[in-house]
């Protein structure tokens, strides 16, 4: 931000949006398109099913973060450009508020992700919120990595944090754990009830 500070009691100029907010399924195609890929290869490239790309782009199937990744890394771009483009001019003094149970939902085998901030375009940060319904890390067909960092606290009940590098870490309500996200990772719930967890990933 810039060191010059407004003067009190005067609010700075807020500037309206000049472009509408597109899908992430029309982002992906405009990502694919422009670089001049088919599906077939835009597959081969990220390693993601053809028929996956496919769904995503027409809205029928939505990203985990390790599809987000496999596409980043594929379209050798950082995971917020995924949702806006990187050309936009830098912004200063933005806001974002997601109201509780307001954020996007996203599933998976493991997670009920809920998006959040979803509004703020070009973010440095991808933070969400999760509900682990895994038990056991047998229930993972993988570890969990990516590049970057990310920070892990527990808002509700007690997890089980499960690293390649460390023995398993028990974490309660209130606990965090900030570590590096290339190293395998997963994350189980070891209390009565489903634990609800925040991420704050630092592609």
């Amino acid at each position: 931000m810039s060191d010059q500070q407004p003067q009190a009691g005067i609010l700075p100029a807020v500037g309206k949006p000049t472009r509408q907010t597109i899908g992430f399924g029309e982002r992906l195609r405009y990502l694919r398109q422009q670089r001049g890929m088919t599906l077939q290869q835009a597959s081969k490239a990220t390693g993601v099913a053809q028929s996956t790309l496919s769904k995503m782009e027409n809205e029928q199937l939505s990203p985990t973060y390790n599809l987000m990744q496999k596409l980043a890394l594929g379209l050798e771009i950082e995971i917020p450009q995924l949702f806006a483009p990187s050309s936009e001019p830098k912004i200063s003094g933005r806001r974002s508020v997601t109201r509780k149970g307001k954020g996007r939902p996203h599933a998976t085998a493991t997670y009920d992700h809920e998006l959040i901030s979803m509004d703020l375009e070009s973010k440095r940060m991808v933070p969400f919120k999760s509900r682990v319904r895994a038990r056991s890390l047998d229930e993972f067909s993988d570890w969990v990595s990516h590049d970057g960092e990310e920070l892990l606290m527990v808002l509700e009940g007690q997890v089980t944090v499960y690293t390649e590098e460390y023995e398993a870490l028990v974490l309660d309500e209130g606990d965090s754990s900030y570590f590096d996200s290339t190293m395998g990772h997963a994350v189980v719930s070891s209390s009565e009830e489903d634990a609800l967890i925040l991420w704050v990933c630092l592609p």
